[in-house]
């Protein structure tokens, strides 16, 4: 199906300016509501909006002159009526869906306007991977721009990925109608040291006119933070408190706060507006990562402007920063994310400005969700038939390729430890039993340790790399693994039992990707995701009750951390503090440098 470009402003400027005159009819008119002004932060009772080809005509008291015969009117009874949220960094893939049914997914909770970025595909399909997604994104009938990934590998000599982006690959994208800036720049080492790589594709994202996006993992707010601001990325999402969010705007960033299906870094932050008084321009509400679960049982950008309502922020600021901080941000602010002339009709009717009910949703005019209902077409991209084919492992694994050896009757180890509710790891040195020769994690007397081992998926080397974690509550006999590795995408496996890591490695061969977990033999879920490994094209109810038992099975298997899946997913994300794994070892990201499993 071919892309039809939206028209623009200026494509229907004249039928816009006859209907506010009143010489032409709107295409539809919305009476008796209580209009949200983002723009000056005011409730404007008793206001009516007029809407001509998708876009707002005439918005203030009377729209009767804007009425005709083929007119459509719809009284809303004194509801309010606010823009379309806007997501401002987000990544499809993580919802384990493609653009087309995330799209589906998040309409019916008042999402109109998303800024992806599609860095998971990159790292398996290049170039090639973000154009898929950039092509299925603008067949939506809502706001999908793409963000061009800038790092792939995110920590070059860190971590091998299926391809890699450079500067030509950026150059061409700015090209592509539905980019609007770079991806997350995560090699933030690389742009304090001066990457000519990494600076060349902030230069020409900025010759372009494009925002830069960032990405700053790390607690360090001196020198190397402000060289990091210099390099040229006017937004910031690894905040996790309110200095983070202050330094961050204080430097003329954008502070991202973000809740996910797994960062609730909200609540820490927003006091910078809440207690503080700063300048709520500068902050934005987004959600970074959320699963289909998620989507499906709790919402999207609704659930993150409630959650921030209730951490004590005014409504009226709250929808600022989900609708026209962003929209600005991007240089949209003359398009999308707030009720004014010329806009996008994206809009949603809601009875409560506190508890924010998405009743009806408008989007570019058209009526595309009621009563928590997807009315709107969101149309499939053909997907191409290799990539259905990404999980080459090059031969059968055993449980011999999860051995940590060792010569020593106990070793000391480096161990990941896991964080709840946060990206960031901690490095652990723990004392552990050996065995035949064999180091067993599972067997500590400390509990709640287990192995973990990086598959390598893209070339079918059969590599395997083995270290250990912390912090899953994992009894005996299990394994779970994920051809979602954040940013590598190799796979993840983590385990109690040898034998149960390699079935489900190779299951995830067989299927050609996703999630499963196995335990005493059997697998107990199974979340099959073959496109790239990291997405499905099937409905996101589906897609969540096959979460909903992947989650029943790990807190079967011991665990009862909150959305422990996204914690796994990200083990292999060397580019956040402060141990991870690669398929080159593991990575002690306080340094940026390799580090051994067993400490000599």
């Amino acid at each position: 199906m071919e892309h039809t470009p939206f028209p623009s402003w200026q494509d229907v400027a004249s039928d816009l300016v006859a209907v506010a005159a009143g010489r032409a009819a709107a295409d539809l008119v919305l009476r008796d509501t209580r209009v949200v002004l983002v723009q000056t932060r005011e409730v404007m009772d008793g206001w009516q909006v007029a809407v001509k080809h998708g876009r707002f005509a005439y918005v203030g008291p009377d729209a009767s002159h804007c009425i005709g015969e083929d007119t459509t009117v719809e009284e809303l009874s004194g509801r309010y009526l606010i823009p379309g949220l806007c997501d401002g960094h987000m990544h499809i893939e993580s919802g384990m869906l493609t653009p087309a049914e995330f799209s589906r997914a998040v309409i019916p909770h008042g999402t109109t306007s998303m800024f992806t970025d599609p860095h998971e595909i990159a790292n398996v399909f290049g170039l090639r991977g973000v154009r898929l997604m950039h092509d299925e994104a603008l067949m939506q009938p809502i706001n999908v721009f793409t963000q061009m990934p800038s790092c792939a590998p995110s920590a070059p000599g860190l971590e091998t990925t299926g391809f890699e982006i450079g500067p030509d690959d950026v150059t061409a994208a700015m090209q592509w109608p539905g980019i609007v800036g770079l991806g997350e720049m995560m090699n933030f080492p690389g742009v304090i040291n001066g990457s000519q790589q990494m600076l060349a594709e902030i230069a020409a994202t900025q010759a372009a006119g494009k925002t830069v996006g960032g990405h700053y993992a790390s607690p360090d707010l001196g020198p190397n933070f402000h060289a990091y601001v210099a390099g040229g990325p006017a937004d910031e999402h690894e905040g996790t408190c309110e200095k983070d969010a202050v330094a961050r705007m204080r430097q003329g960033m954008r502070s991202m706060i973000r809740l996910g299906s797994a960062w609730y870094d909200i609540e820490s932050q927003i006091t910078a507006i809440t207690e503080r008084g700063l300048d709520p321009r500068n902050m934005i509400i987004c959600t970074d990562d959320c699963f289909a679960k998620t989507l499906v049982e709790d919402g999207h950008m609704n659930r993150a402007v409630r959650h921030a309502i209730d951490c004590g922020c005014d409504p009226l600021i709250a929808l600022q920063m989900a609708t026209i901080n962003t929209a600005t941000h991007f240089g949209l602010e003359r398009e999308i994310g707030q009720i004014a002339p010329g806009r996008r009709a994206d809009m949603i009717v809601t009875s409560d400005l506190n508890t924010l009910p998405v009743e009806v949703v408008y989007g570019r005019g058209v009526k595309v969700a009621e009563g928590g209902k997807c009315l709107a077409d969101c149309p499939h991209l053909d997907w191409p038939e290799d990539t259905r084919q990404s999980v080459n492992l090059g031969k059968t694994l055993t449980a011999a390729d999860f051995e940590i050896r060792s010569d020593a009757d106990q070793v000391t180890a480096n161990v990941i430890g896991v964080v709840e509710n946060q990206a960031p790891t901690k490095a652990l040195q723990l004392d552990l039993p050996v065995h035949n020769g064999i180091v067993e994690p599972a067997q500590s007397e400390k509990g709640g340790i287990a192995q973990i081992a990086l598959v390598e998926r893209h070339r079918a080397t059969g590599q395997v790399t083995n270290a250990v974690v912390s912090g899953f509550g994992y009894g005996p006999g299990m394994a779970m693994a994920s051809t979602v590795a954040h940013d590598s995408h190799h796979m993840i496996v983590v385990g109690t039992d040898r034998e149960m890591m390699a079935k489900a490695a190779m299951r995830l061969g067989e299927v050609g990707g996703g999630v499963t977990l196995w335990q005493d033999g059997e697998e107990k879920a199974l979340v099959e995701l073959p496109i790239a490994g990291l997405m499905s094209d099937r409905p996101a109810a589906e897609v969540a009750a096959n979460v909903t038992e992947l989650v029943d099975a790990m807190t079967a298997a011991g665990c009862t951390l909150n959305n422990a899946y996204m914690q796994h997913s990200l083990l292999a994300l060397v580019v956040i503090p402060e141990l991870r794994i690669s398929d080159l070892g593991l990575v002690d990201v306080r340094t940026f440098q390799l580090t051994d499993v067993i400490v000599e």
